[in-house]
């Protein structure tokens, strides 16, 4: 299979290789948290990072809390400036931003790439949300942002293949 990595999706693998977590049984919010120094706390309130702080909302499913923890995870590692001055447009870029890693970094291409996916695609789907305890919506989006690259580098194959001949 030919998949090309992006950087984002480098930078998480190296994140993870760092921490020395390599399986998805070893990735845990908690310890990861420890180990970059933040803290966990949940709240009757909507996720948020503050300062050294990860504030997880404590309504919702614990698959929600995981994939919020990641999308706070970037903004405390990848992003910079108060979001309640920033102007809109940012803001809105390092939401989307925010939610682009949360995908990628609960369910890992370096780890993705190593199991062997059901063909059927809602088996598929249900495997990548048991394996990485994330919610069967989070595991079907982030299924097509794995097939849309395999796909994509396929057709940069076969056009760069074409243009040799």
């Amino acid at each position: 299979m030919n998949y090309n990595t992006t950087l984002l999706e480098d930078w998480i693998e190296n994140f993870y290789i760092n921490l020395g977590i390599f399986h998805p049984h070893q990735i845990d919010l908690h310890s990861i948290a420890y180990r970059l120094g933040y803290s966990v706390t949940y709240r009757n309130i909507s996720s948020r990072f503050y300062e050294t702080e990860i504030i997880i909302d404590e309504r919702i499913s614990p698959q929600e809390q995981w994939q919020e923890f990641a999308h706070e995870l970037c903004h405390a590692e990848r992003h910079a400036g108060n979001q309640l001055v920033m102007p809109k447009s940012f803001l809105e870029l390092q939401e989307f931003q925010a939610n682009l890693f949360a995908y990628h970094f609960c369910v890992p291409t370096f780890m993705l790439l190593r199991l062997q996916l059901p063909e059927n695609t809602k088996q598929a789907i249900y495997f990548i949300s048991n394996t990485f305890f994330v919610t069967l919506e989070f595991a079907e989006y982030r299924l097509n942002l794995y097939w849309n690259r395999i796909n994509s580098s396929t057709l940069v194959a076969e056009k760069n293949y074409k243009e040799m001949i």
